[in-house]
């Protein structure tokens, strides 16, 4: 293992944080219990003060046949998958073509894109170096409760990639703001819509500073500029109790606050 400086005001999706050392894993490291895992840092908000952080090093970003199984590390870009899908053919990942991140961010949240989620495709994680089934890991709508690291997974390969398919998913994500953002600020709560519910308390296109609840997608948090964590963490917690107010309803963080 080795330490490397990560500048989050560039490296993450929403453009916000400061140069922190981040322990990079290798094969074969003994994988720290204190440290906090991150991937491609496409849905976390870094504070000044994160805690100790880790990420898996490109050892762990691999993707091969074995047997009836695709076997992909954690650390695998999803547009990688994709493409490798393509390529050869191989139906189910269609719809991480607009889910930026790493294989393992996607498992650790359950990600997904209307009905689609990893899960659905998934048969089982390497977990702290053992082999789990999809059955055994308790998981639901955008989470996952994986207890421990996991470095790679395993999905049956089903032949029929779908070019149609992936044309349709993109497509549904075609009102998404193209400001730097770290994706769905709020998870949906049952039967509504978290971008909703930040329109019917008035929020949608306010900002604070250049943190802003974006005018295209209320339930996106975007950086006009120079967001900083502060401005990004007051607009949450005020659309978080301004809906608790009106609505009585508590909306649950999609996005990592670390």
């Amino acid at each position: 293992m080795f330490t490397k400086t990560i500048d989050f005001s560039k490296y993450s999706s929403i453009k916000v944080g400061q140069p922190t050392e981040v322990l990079m894993i290798e094969e074969g490291d003994t994988i720290p219990a204190d440290r906090y895992l991150i991937g491609g840092a496409n849905n976390l908000l870094v504070s000044p003060t994160p805690p100790p952080l880790m990420m898996l090093s490109k050892d762990f970003a691999t993707i091969e046949e074995k047997n009836a199984f695709l076997e992909i590390g954690a650390a695998m870009l999803t547009g990688r998958i994709v493409s490798y899908a393509k390529k050869h053919n191989i139906a189910g990942f269609e719809f991480c073509a607009k889910l930026p991140g790493t294989l393992g961010g996607m498992l650790a949240m359950n990600a997904g894109v209307k009905s689609y989620e990893i899960f659905n495709i998934l048969h089982s994680i390497k977990i702290d170096g053992l082999w789990i089934e999809k059955k055994n890991i308790t998981h639901g709508y955008r989470f996952a409760t994986l207890g421990g690291v996991a470095t790679a997974a395993r999905f049956k390969i089903q032949k029929g990639f779908s070019q149609t398919l992936l044309e349709e998913l993109i497509a549904l994500r075609s009102n998404q703001p193209h400001d730097p953002s770290a994706g769905s600020a709020f998870k949906n709560p049952k039967d509504d819509y978290a971008g909703r519910l930040i329109e019917g308390v008035g929020l949608k296109g306010i900002k604070k500073g250049d943190m802003a609840w974006s005018d295209v997608h209320a339930n996106f948090l975007v950086n006009l500029g120079e967001g900083v964590f502060e401005d990004a963490k007051y607009l949450i917690d005020l659309a978080k109790e301004e809906i608790s107010k009106k609505y009585h309803i508590i909306l649950q963080e999609e996005i990592k606050i670390l």
